[in-house]
This record gives C-alpha cells, structure tokens and sequence, in this order.
C-alpha cells in the first residue's frame, strides 16, 4: 500500500498535497505581476499617458488571463487525455489476464521491499476491493491528488493571473504620474517578493531562497522590457 493509500486511511496530511494548486497559484500570480507590470513598464517608457498606460494594461490582464486558462486547459487536457487512455488499457488487461495483473501489482510491492508472498497477499486483497483503482495508484501513480482536472486548472489560472495582474494596475491609479515608472517598478517587486514569501511559506520551503529567487527573475523580466521600450519609444 502506498503512501497516498495510508493517508487517506489515517487522515496525516503531507504539503505535497499541496503541489497541484500551489503551482497554478504561484505560476499565474507571477505571470500576471510580471507580465502586466513589464507591459506597463514598457508603455511608460514611451513616453504615453498615464491614461492610455492603465487602458493597455487592462487589456493585457483580458488577454493574459484568457492566454493563461486556455494554455491551461489544453496542456491539462492532454494530461487527462493520456490517463483514461492508460486507464481504459488497464482495464481491458485486468479483463484480459488478471492473474498476470496480481501478480504485475505484487511484483511492484515486492520492488518496495515487501516479502514475496506477503506482496501478493496485499496485492490480492487490494484486487478484491477495487483492482482498477489498485493499479491506476501503485502502477500508474494516478490518483485523486493528482489527476488531471482542465477545468479548474483553466479557472485557477486565469483568476490567479488576474489577482496578480491587477497588483500593478493598482500602482498606476495611486501613482503619481511623473513618478510612474519608479513606483510601478519597486510596488511589482515587493509584490513579487510577497508572492515568492507565501509560496514557499505554503510549500514548507525556506523563505529567503524563494523569495530572491522569484524577486531577481521578476526585475530581469521588467528592466528587460522597459529598456525595449523606452529604445523603441524614441525610435518611433
């Protein structure tokens, strides 16, 4: 029996739980902060309105969000796509020979350390309960934690991305306009360094690493895209 099997069991909770929503989370609030703030980074550095930069960064929250739950769903589809194909075979093996099927399923335990005839004693029991559930967890590694679901991936994504995009749109509506630049520029940062924080906090990792981590990456991705800009900008 897996660990996964024994947790549901006993009712222990583990953060790699956590994994599946924490990824999309993580992913499109930093998307969205470091997308929409280089958009309007960008913009800014042209030399247009304050009016016209919250305008075009509102449009890029719409299409960052729309890009983000459609990529989404379609990559988790394919996800989901892959396992009821795996499913749909276990099942006709499990029909076809399940004898081969226990004995495939001990084997696995067997790798683990457990004795032979114990393993499949264990596997035989398992059989008799739910033999395609048996052999989607411990053979294939499919299970409630981490099966595929596009379309909550696709909401999570676009709703994360949105929550982070409009950490920015914030800045320029409180900011000063001969001072956009600057306060959009240091208010993404600390949002992104706040992420990086919650991340790891949620995640059970150290705060520092993380956080600088996603906070350099996230200044890379900003002072790139307003140099663009402002080279453009007086180009045009």
């Amino acid at each position: 029996m897996t660990e996964r099997s024994i947790v549901r069991l006993y009712g222990e909770s583990h953060l790699v739980e956590r994994i599946g929503w924490l990824r999309t989370a993580v992913l499109g609030a930093n998307d969205g902060i470091i997308s929409t703030g280089s958009l309007i980074l960008r913009v800014a550095s042209a030399a247009i309105s304050q009016g016209d930069v919250l305008l075009t960064g509102v449009a890029g929250l719409v299409a960052g969000a729309m890009s983000m739950a459609a990529g989404e769903y379609v990559s988790v589809s394919s996800q989901s796509d892959t396992e009821h194909a795996d499913l749909a075979r276990e099942k006709r093996e499990l029909t076809d020979d399940p004898l081969f099927e226990r004995e495939e399923l001990a084997q696995i335990y067997v790798a683990l350390g457990v004795e032979a005839d114990l393993a499949r004693e264990v596997a035989k029991q398992l059989m008799a309960r739910d033999a395609l559930a048996a052999h989607a967890e411990d053979e294939l590694g499919i299970s409630e934690i981490s099966t595929a679901r596009p379309v909550q991936a696709a909401l999570a994504s676009a709703a994360t991305f949105s929550i982070g995009a409009a950490a920015p749109l914030a800045l320029v509506l409180v900011a000063p306009s001969n001072a956009l630049i600057p306060v959009v520029s240091v208010g993404s940062l600390l949002f992104l360094s706040l992420l990086g924080a919650i991340g790891a906090k949620a995640g059970g990792a150290g705060l520092l690493k993380p956080t600088i981590r996603v906070t350099f990456w996230g200044a890379f991705a900003m002072g790139l895209t307003a140099g663009i800009g402002a080279v453009f900008g007086k180009v045009v």
